[in-house]
């Protein structure tokens, strides 16, 4: 009994020790350099899986949680543009650091909300206009170099060795609408093929539609059998059918965005193989970059920047299908081409400021 009380007060000792003792320590400090979670949220006006311009912008925000390790969320608006408006809104009274959306459709939205909140900051990674207001980072593409030398490519290959070509010098382009944005791919793509080939002509569709691969086909099997072995689409979403008509009669396409023979190349190689190049916006980079920057406090909101090939904000793929379907000396010809890009060699028609009597009559000196 006597053993069973000195062990019964040896640890009640003990235990008062150990509470005496943690209560006078300190709590462990915060690591020095740590910083409050950063919340990025990516509003996409339409629906993932495009593999191509929206699949381009998750890669950004998936490249920013992994590598940054911040808190991100991107939300699927869908085709109805009715509900655009209301959900921008709602995001826009939560507690998100930045703000992230692209497009035609989103601009006079970005322009619109941030002055109704002026705490937020927004990031606008495809900007229509270079107006924007003082919480606004916008990013726009030289879309009119970047698809000069995609027609460049077209108007190479169309009357080469290439397998599949036919003799005629005619290639397509299919726009998702007839707006400015897309036009400015279409004034670059016409000039770049006039370039290399002043006789070449250019079959022109727009399907009115970024989401309706259905249409994309349709047009691009039409153009193909009035003769165009080559189709450069820029029209997101419609684009996926412009690939299933490639691959359906054996004859070639221009990727847009993304480098989407890559993207199909686990999943459909053989589609992959009928993608010649593709035209891309370094999409993915300017959000993880713009991200970056606003962890840091160094967005430069209130300006708009565009990018070029000059410092790489757009370029051509050169992977491995294009090293198999373009012959070496036709590739050496693109190279140089796009060095006179950089150099500033070239004076690349843009939408911006032109007339429309001067888009129509491009267009019909090509038809």
């Amino acid at each position: 009994m006597k053993n069973i009380k000195k062990t019964s007060f040896l640890l009640a000792l003990i235990l008062f020790a150990a509470s005496a003792f943690s209560g006078c320590a300190k709590a462990p400090e915060p690591q020095a350099g740590t910083q409050p979670s950063y919340k990025a949220v990516l509003l996409v006006p339409g629906t993932l899986g495009d593999k191509s311009f929206f699949d381009a912008a998750n890669a950004g925000m998936q490249k920013a949680k992994s590598e940054l390790g911040i808190e991100t969320k991107v939300i699927e608006m869908g085709t109805d543009k009715t509900k655009y408006e209301p959900t921008f809104r709602d995001v826009c009274a939560q507690d998100w650091d930045l703000i992230i959306s692209g497009s035609a459709d989103m601009t006079d939205m970005f322009n619109e909300f941030s002055l109704e909140y002026p705490d937020q900051s927004f990031l606008n990674y495809d900007a229509t206009t270079d107006a924007v207001n003082s919480n606004i980072y916008s990013v726009g593409y030289a879309a009119n170099e970047l698809s000069y030398l995609a027609g460049a490519v077209a108007a190479l290959a169309t009357t080469s060795s290439v397998s599949g070509m036919n003799p005629e010098a005619r290639i397509g382009f299919i726009g998702g609408m007839d707006i400015p944005g897309i036009n400015d791919f279409l004034v670059g793509y016409i000039k770049g093929a006039q370039d290399v080939n002043p006789e070449v002509k250019v079959v022109i569709s727009y399907a009115q539609d970024f989401t309706n691969p259905g249409k994309g086909k349709e047009l691009a099997l039409n153009q193909y059998s009035f003769g165009a072995d080559v189709i450069f689409s820029a029209a997101g979403g419609t684009g996926m059918g412009v690939l299933d008509a490639a691959l359906e009669k054996g004859l070639y396409a221009i990727g847009v965005d993304s480098d989407q023979a890559l993207l199909f190349k686990s999943s459909d190689e053989k589609k992959a193989s009928q993608i010649i190049t593709s035209a891309i916006k370094q999409i993915d980079m300017v959000i993880f970059n713009g991200i970056k920057a606003g962890m840091d406090g160094t967005l430069p909101v209130g300006s708009y920047k565009l990018v070029s090939f000059k410092d790489q904000g757009v370029g051509i793929a050169r992977n491995e299908y294009y090293d198999k379907i373009m012959p070496a000396e036709l590739k050496a010809k693109v190279d140089e081409i796009e060095k006179n890009l950089i150099d500033g060699k070239v004076a690349v028609p843009s939408i911006v400021g032109m007339p429309q009597e001067e888009l129509d009559a491009m267009r019909d000196a090509v038809k």
